[in-house]
């Protein structure tokens, strides 16, 4: 087990209740929906899949700060390695701290997303990210349609 993962795994889950007890419980209990780009599988994927830290763990963990909560629906935006990490490049800011890790760390974060998609899709839908912005604009509504009922 890599204990740099381990170390950010803890720090994910932390930032992760605080964001759970001051945004998205309220919001919820609000009636209001919640957006979010990351979230338990971003952790499941980047340091247990890429990092090495036991997925069983990390569900406990998950476990420990979130009880039971998932959310309704994870879009899984996919797209092949050398394709992201060529985006990554045209965009480049300040953070590259994983765009600089091997082609390796990469094919299995890649593989980690698809495997949880594989795990549950009933909850997970994965589109193809390789398409033009349109394209994968109009997936996305159309997964937002069929999972969750809602007109948009």
């Amino acid at each position: 087990m890599r204990w740099d993962a381990v170390g950010e795994a803890l720090l994910m889950v932390a930032a992760r209740r605080c964001h759970l007890l001051a945004t998205i419980w309220p919001a919820l209990n609000q009636g209001r929906w919640v957006v979010s780009d990351r979230f338990a599988d971003s952790t499941l994927a980047y340091q247990g899949s890429a990092g090495g830290v036991p997925r069983a763990d990390l569900e406990a963990l998950h476990r420990l700060i979130a009880e039971d909560f998932a959310p309704d629906l994870t879009l899984i935006l996919d797209l092949p390695v050398e394709l992201g990490l060529a985006r990554a490049q045209a965009r480049r800011g300040a953070e590259t701290r994983f765009e600089r890790k091997p082609r390796a760390f990469h094919e299995k974060l890649r593989q980690g997303f698809l495997d949880i998609a594989t795990r549950e899709p009933q909850r997970c839908a994965v589109i193809d990210a390789a398409l033009d912005a349109d394209a994968v604009h109009q997936a996305v509504l159309a997964a937002l349609r069929e999972r969750l009922q809602v007109q948009v």
